[in-house]
């Protein structure tokens, strides 16, 4: 009898580290300058479940969000919105995006046209940023577009 009152209180234990673990599944963000802007509420509600096989994760930071395990895709609404800027631009899911390859193969797309603007990032060793921006384009649509356009585009 006594060894099955020792056990419960290590089955206890064991459950308790068990559950604790289930809540790493959070992603540490810092949410932007922005991020109370009632346009990116709009955005980050409209966020999908998943982008290019990556399921979404919760964040700790308003108007973010994350995707994958290990985090592939993370999303910030609310940073400032870039002017004139010789990064390439490219349109995708209804939306121009700047595109920032210099820690390639991370890859920032910040929106372009879009007050507040907002910054994916994502591992393009794992997803395609085409296919990541196509599903995120609906949301990020919600922000108002301040009448800025990509002046040269790449051709497809």
């Amino acid at each position: 009898m006594f060894r099955l009152r020792a056990s419960v209180p290590l089955l206890a234990a064991a459950v308790l580290a068990a559950s604790l673990t289930g809540c790493s599944t959070t992603v540490a963000m810092t949410p932007a300058s922005e991020s109370n802007d009632p346009g990116c509420a709009a955005v980050t509600v409209r966020l999908p479940d998943s982008v290019d096989g990556q399921s979404r994760r919760w964040t700790d930071a308003q108007a973010t969000g994350a995707w994958g395990t290990p985090t592939t895709v993370l999303l910030t609404c609310g940073v400032a919105a870039p002017g004139p800027s010789t990064l390439p631009c490219q349109s995708a899911g209804g939306v121009d995006w700047l595109i920032d390859d210099s820690e390639a193969p991370n890859y920032r797309f910040t929106s372009f046209g879009r007050t507040p603007a907002v910054e994916v990032y994502l591992d393009y060793d794992v997803v395609s940023a085409r296919t990541v921006l196509d599903a995120l384009g609906t949301a990020v649509q919600q922000l108002p577009a301040d009448g800025s356009i990509c002046t040269e585009r790449p051709t497809s």
